[in-house]
């Protein structure tokens, strides 16, 4: 572990955590992960779960689904006008996406999810944005959409560019479901004597505690569509490092951890992430800091596929932490040694 020389850290202290052993495509690939954070033994957490993949098989990771999104509201006069309206826009969903794919050579239309309220339509558009995060070009995609739909179908009216079901950093069931950004999945199977040796306890611990504390807490506590520890934490430090929007964090700390121990006594341990949101161009990625961290990860603005890697190295680093985590908390007193040594030394 060692910490970074770039200038984001005389504003938040960043340390390169690493490295950590993944598989794409059964290939092994050693990669290290800047994170930026106050939280000292965030640190060491995920250099804990990283070490624990090296003396694995490794993290298996998988990008899933890749689609940035917008939602409007368009009005008609009545619901008939509504019903009548929608049915006009996906009768003509292919002229939409060509009208999409204007307003940006890499704006594409997935799909287009309608939702009517008496008679009102709300259109959440899902849209891949190349290596972009795609904020601003989703934005400026559903601009376009609205003109075209209000020119061609005079019965529908605009009302708003932003309709809240996009959803842009509010915590909600749809993007849980559907997704916003990135979706991936990340596993990785402990064998028993690497759970007592480096994590300190056994793969039954680790798996009861996820029931008790990720699931049923979750529950109890009325979270939307999560049952994890701390994705968020993991996940800011990376995307500070990275030059990313940090309020979409709040998307991001959606997500569902998964243990179970397999016939042969080995933990199988798993994050989903339905909403990691980042890209390797745009605004604040040519930063000199962000530039490094992004050049560090491989994660190469020329390269198509780059921003799918980063989400890829977000959730690794996350599933990391959040074992290293879930470890601790099994045994009494440990994470509260832990903090006051690591950040009384800090």
């Amino acid at each position: 572990m060692k910490f970074s020389t770039s200038a984001i850290d005389t504003i938040i202290p960043t340390c390169i955590i690493g490295p950590l052993k993944l598989l794409y495509d059964n290939n092994p690939e050693q990669v290290s992960v800047p994170m930026a954070t106050f939280e000292t033994p965030l640190w060491h957490s995920t250099k804990r779960g990283a070490l624990v993949s090296q003396k694995t098989s490794g993290i298996r990771v998988a990008p899933l689904d890749d689609a940035m999104t917008r939602s409007v509201i368009l009005e008609a006069n009545d619901l008939d006008g509504a019903v009548s309206g929608t049915n006009w826009i996906k009768s003509h969903q292919q002229q939409i996406s060509d009208v999409v794919s204007s307003s940006s050579r890499f704006a594409k239309l997935n799909a287009i999810h309608v939702e009517i309220i008496g008679r009102m339509i709300y259109l959440r558009l899902s849209l891949t944005t190349g290596n972009a995060s795609g904020h601003n070009m989703v934005t400026k995609a559903a601009d376009f959409a609205i003109n075209y739909i209000i020119f061609h179908c005079s019965r529908l009216k605009y009302v708003s560019i932003s309709g809240n079901i996009c959803t842009d950093k509010k915590v909600s069931s749809i993007n849980g479901i559907l997704g916003r950004g990135k979706r991936v999945s990340a596993e990785i199977f402990v064998p028993r004597d690497v759970c007592v040796s480096v994590l300190k306890t056994t793969p039954e611990q680790i798996m009861e505690l996820n029931v008790k504390k990720n699931l049923v807490g979750s529950i109890l506590s009325g979270g939307v569509r999560s049952a994890n520890a701390h994705y968020a934490n993991v996940v800011l430090a990376i995307y500070l490092a990275t030059g990313q929007d940090s309020a979409n964090i709040v998307e991001a700390s959606q997500g569902v951890t998964f243990a179970e121990v397999d016939a042969d006594e080995t933990l199988y341990f798993s994050v989903n992430l339905p909403n990691i949101i980042v890209g390797t161009v745009g605004s604040g990625k040519k930063l000199d800091f962000a530039r490094k961290n992004l050049e560090l990860l491989g994660c190469f603005p020329d390269d198509p596929f780059s921003s799918q890697r980063l989400a890829t190295l977000v959730a690794a680093a996350v599933l990391c932490s959040e074992l290293s985590l879930m470890a601790s908390l099994t045994n009494c007193g440990e994470l509260v040694r832990v903090h006051e040594k690591l950040e009384r030394n800090s």
